[in-house]
């Protein structure tokens, strides 16, 4: 008789039952229609700024339209007698922007349009002094060369030129000299050296010759104005030669001197910065025999956005020769976001 056949042990362990279908992701979120009389506010910033030196405030409110395409602003003067003046409303995009003085019941106008990829044209207009200019920029096939054209209107004379290319840039206008039509004509010149640049510029009748050498802790310039065309014969023409020097002491202080050789006149300001967002100023002015002293909480630009509290906050102690007559300054920015 045959054996019967060999019994296979049970498994170790007991097969894992199916997991459950997943369940169908929600339907999408509809929006429920909204009156056309209601939508969402946007934010406005209102920023106000006090100067010791002015009897009065200055206001601005902001905010953006059509979705961040436009901008709206609005600034006016108020004196502490709670008169209000120097209204200005502006409405600014990218491409056109309008200003409107209330006070003066006057408008500007601006306005620029792409032509292909290479052609700018812009224009702007006074409206109560009916003047304006037109403007014309074009790229040499490459951004780093311009072409410009620019014409007042009404116009009596030729457009001015101006053609910009990496390393220079020359303007040609025409101009009046004794009743007498002549080419005035303007140019800057740079050329990089070893940590430094030279820069040569033609500007009324002066050429000034620039260098610079700077490096991770020294910054050095020298410079001399040369008078080649002065328009009045008696006028004495005087080379000016000056210096100025930088010094830095790590990445919280730095110390700067400037010295005019013709008069003998020179500047010396030590900055030093306090943690992130304080910063003191230590300066002497020999031409106006003035002593300073500057400290500035929030930011150098002079916007109060990014700063603690959105708040700056700048004091000036100024200490003439005669000590008896010096003054302290103020001036705050705050800003909130309503």
């Amino acid at each position: 008789m045959s054996s019967p056949p060999p019994q296979l042990p049970p498994p170790l362990q007991q097969p894992l039952s199916q997991p459950p279908p997943p369940q169908p992701p929600p339907p999408p979120a509809t929006k429920s229609p909204c009156s056309p009389f209601l939508f969402k506010r946007p934010p406005i910033s209102l920023t106000t700024e006090f100067d010791s030196e002015r009897p009065f405030l200055s206001h601005k409110l902001s905010t953006k339209l059509l979705d961040g395409l436009a901008k709206l602003k609005f600034s006016f003067l108020s004196g502490f007698d709670g008169e209000i003046g120097d209204r200005r409303v502006t409405v600014e995009t990218n491409w056109a922007s309008v200003e409107y003085d209330v006070e003066e019941n006057d408008a500007r106008v601006w306005g620029a349009v792409g032509v292909g990829k290479n052609v700018t044209i812009s224009a702007e207009h006074h409206v109560r002094a009916q003047r304006g200019q037109v403007g014309v920029v074009a790229n040499l096939a490459d951004p780093a060369y311009k072409l410009q054209l620019v014409s007042t209107i009404p116009s009596t004379r030729l457009p001015k030129a101006a053609l910009q290319v990496p390393f220079a840039e020359v303007s040609l206008e025409e101009g009046e000299e004794e009743e007498k039509r002549i080419w005035l004509m303007n140019g800057l010149a740079r050329a990089s050296v070893p940590n430094g640049v030279c820069t040569a510029s033609y500007i009324d009748g002066n050429l000034d010759l620039r260098y610079l050498y700077k490096d991770e802790e020294i910054t050095f310039g020298s410079g001399i104005s040369l008078p080649l065309n002065t328009l009045d014969p008696l006028e004495e023409k005087k080379n000016i030669l000056s210096i100025a020097f930088k010094r830095s002491f790590g990445p919280s202080s730095k110390l700067s001197y400037s010295y005019v050789f013709d008069s003998n006149y020179w500047t010396a300001v030590y900055k030093h910065k306090i943690g992130k967002d304080c910063k003191l100023k230590l300066g002497y002015d020999s031409e106006r025999k003035l002593r300073s002293a500057w400290l500035l909480v929030g930011n150098d630009n002079s916007k109060a956005r990014t700063s603690p509290l959105k708040v700056n906050f700048q004091a000036m102690l100024h200490v003439p020769q005669d000590i008896r007559a010096s003054y302290v300054l103020f001036r705050i920015k705050k800003r909130w976001d309503i």
